[in-house]
């Protein structure tokens, strides 16, 4: 995983209401979408049970394999500069 996105991820620990602000805005859809396409979110839920014990390995790997693809690089992007704000 990319210095952006371990920002991003430690950003969004650190402030629950940003990650409530991001799941309801479009963005933050589509990632879960992306997320949860390939096995109906299950991956997702084991991961993040995972990073709410301080284990975000698995969560940064899936962040990695969305960034592997343009539209996913590009979503993590938007969603960078929204945090930011």
């Amino acid at each position: 995983m990319d210095e952006n996105a371990k920002r991003l991820m430690a950003s969004l620990q650190q402030d629950p209401a940003k990650i409530q602000a991001l799941l309801r805005s479009g963005d933050g859809q589509t990632l879960l979408r992306m997320l949860t396409e390939r096995d109906q979110g299950a991956a997702l839920q084991h991961a993040a049970q995972s990073a709410a014990q301080g284990q975000t390995e698995e969560l940064q790997r899936m962040l990695s394999q969305v960034m592997g693809s343009r539209e996913g690089a590009a979503l993590i992007q938007r969603i960078q500069k929204a945090v930011q704000k």
